[in-house]
């Protein structure tokens, strides 16, 4: 197969933009040195001062998401042997934490459901979200080998999915854009088949209330349930789902916690071993090729011999406040973010170590937060639901707050220099309050004082004292209010175009009319939560090639050596095609990686 590398240009901070068809997108390789330089700096090499040999394989996997997860897998189903090892003391990641949308375009289960998806359309959409930022060979071999890979992963272990039916692609007006969207999510599992391994799954970034058996697409209804029949249906059919679970005696299992578990089970069956806490310390060179990992194992250091190579699996560098200074724009850090806390580019730095090039270092998946006392709020329902809109420190609208979650950001740190909108304001009244879930917080629920104490609320019961109490000119929030809400009568949004995306519609109220997006505020008190640049994790990293292999800046591959997921430069460049945009390539160039180490790919 051909081998590509990510085009090096200089940094553009330019926001994405839909211009001709196509979004322009920014990129920013870094690199280090030769591999000898690497060497100098510690890499492991062949010598009486190796670490105790912990143990020879045919592939080393790093990291225990679904990237790391789902190349294990494939490499034991291929006959290689294999390990794989884990920094925390739970298995997968950012994965486990998150609602598991997986973006794979063609995947059997769509098909089976009638989605009216082809190759044609999907190649057409991907090339026109991510543009020119990522080579067409790498573009092409996640279309290709995306299907495949869910395939395998139902066929090795119990995980089964669903389509996702209704959640757009991010931007469903470009060429092969599907406005019923070709987003799955697994199915539910009943965590007692992991036995006590059960008890090392990473929690979810939010617990599902108690009794409940939630899936990704429900939170859209629950957040109407008020308000909704057909909210209230689904309330009603997520309680009945949670009732039979416990009457047959299940841990049921959705979302991340479910693709993390399923995983973790195919890996049991198959008999790969998962070494929990035990973090990488460096990869492992010999005669140019990494042939292993040092890794740190009941406190101390030990080699893992890989036959055949290392696969990178370990995540982005979210919570690594040095690399986020040093690669990405103020103000930022690692108290915004919801990936999970292990993730300090550990794998980054081993591979850049032995010459690997890195490209998207500037970018993360964003997502506008709410940065509550206990953890950041990522906002998707609350800033697109009508009723409620975006400000800045100016007191006025800036952005269409029902647009994808990381425009919206991409957005924040494009203005900001001059026409500061970090942090931003939502603004919502009495009406939205009570009509919709907030957080998980019901309809006309009081919220918590530790809001309004840590700066994340305000709450005032006239437009202008909700202005001074987040510090922005009282007569511009008025002026931004009073337009936004003549706006909303008629259903038109001139100014940012909220609703004219059907994307837009998917987190909204169909009860509202003319445009599902947009009501007017007109019920005291008033709300302000402060919004700040969230991110589901970083997703700049090693530079791959259409084999996930890592390549240096010469566009050369490091023999031995490949990487999947957030520790290697996303496949969508500075773009987001649809909901599991994340995960869908992780897992697939995970597949990819070992199929390509087994000789099958």
């Amino acid at each position: 197969m051909s081998t590509s590398t990510e085009r090096t240009e200089p940094e553009r901070r330019a926001r994405p933009t839909r211009s001709g068809g196509r979004p322009t997108r920014r990129q920013v390789l870094g690199t280090s040195a030769a591999a000898g330089v690497a060497l100098a700096a510690g890499v492991g090499t062949a010598a009486a001062a190796d670490p105790p040999l912990l143990g020879t394989y045919d592939v080393v996997v790093i990291g225990s998401g679904a990237a790391g997860m789902t190349a294990a897998l494939t490499a034991a189903k291929a006959g290689l042997s294999c390990v794989v090892v884990e920094k925390a003391a739970t298995f997968g990641g950012s994965a486990a934490r998150s609602g598991a949308g997986i973006w794979i375009p063609n995947n059997p289960v769509l098909l089976a459901a009638g989605v009216p998806d082809t190759p044609a359309k999907a190649a057409a959409y991907l090339a026109a979200v991510v543009g020119p930022d990522v080579p067409a060979a790498r573009q092409q071999s996640f279309l290709a080998h995306g299907p495949a890979m869910i395939s395998f992963v139902m066929a090795n272990s119990p995980l089964r999915f669903r389509w996702m039916e209704g959640y757009s692609d991010y931007y469903p007006e470009l060429p092969g854009g599907l406005p019923n969207g070709r987003s799955i999510e697994p199915d539910q599992l009943d965590g007692n088949i992991l036995g006590a391994e059960l008890a090392h799954l990473n929690p979810p970034y939010l617990d599902v209330p108690a009794g409940l058996v939630v899936f990704s697409t429900d939170y859209k209804w629950l957040s109407l349930a008020a308000v909704s029949v057909k909210g209230a249906a689904v309330a009603a059919e997520c309680l009945a789902r949670g009732t039979k679970a416990a009457l047959l005696g299940q841990t049921p299992l959705t979302m991340g916690q479910s693709l993390a578990a399923g995983l973790r089970a195919g890996l049991r069956t198959a008999g790969v071993p998962v070494w929990l806490n035990t973090p990488l310390t460096s990869l492992y060179v010999e005669g140019g090729a990494v042939t292993g990992a040092v890794v740190t194992r009941a406190g101390a250091a030990g080699l893992l011999r890989a036959r055949r190579g290392v696969i990178v699996g370990s995540g982005g560098f979210e919570h690594n406040a040095a690399m986020r200074a040093q690669y990405q724009r103020q103000p930022i850090g690692t108290d915004w973010t919801v990936g999970a806390k292990e993730n300090t580019g550990d794998g980054i730095r081993a591979g850049q170590q032995v010459g690997g090039a890195l490209a998207l270092m500037d970018d993360a998946w964003w997502g506008p937060a709410i940065p509550l006392p206990d953890d950041p709020y990522f906002c998707l329902a609350e800033r697109t639901l009508p009723g409620g809109l975006m400000i800045n420190a100016a007191g006025s609208r800036f952005v269409n707050e029902a647009a994808p979650y990381s425009d919206v950001v991409h957005t924040m740190y494009d203005r900001n220099p001059t026409d500061p909108d970090i942090p931003a304001w939502l603004v919502v009244d009495q009406n939205y309050r009570n009509r919709y879930l907030f957080r998980d917080l019901a309809p006309t629920f009081v919220l918590p004082d530790d809001w309004y104490g840590s700066g994340a609320a305000h709450k005032a019961w006239t437009v202008d004292a909700l202005a001074a109490s987040i510090g922005v000119p009282a007569a511009a929030l008025r002026t931004t209010v009073n337009r936004f809400n003549s706006r909303a009568l008629v259903g038109k949004d001139p100014d940012f175009h909220r609703g004219d995306s059907a994307y837009d519609h998917y987190y909204t109220d169909p009860s509202v009319l003319p445009n599902s997006c947009l009501a007017p505020l007109w019920l005291p008190p008033y709300y302000a939560f402060r919004i700040v640049p969230g991110d589901l994790g970083t997703k700049g990293g090693l530079v791959t090639d259409a084999r996930a292999r890592v390549l240096r800046a010469d566009g050369s591959a490091i023999p031995g050596l490949y990487a999947a997921g957030n520790a290697s430069a996303a496949v969508m460049g500075h773009s987001y095609a649809g909901a599991g945009s994340t995960i869908g390539p992780a897992m697939t160039f995970g597949y990819i990686a070992a199929r390509d180490l087994a000789g099958v790919l």
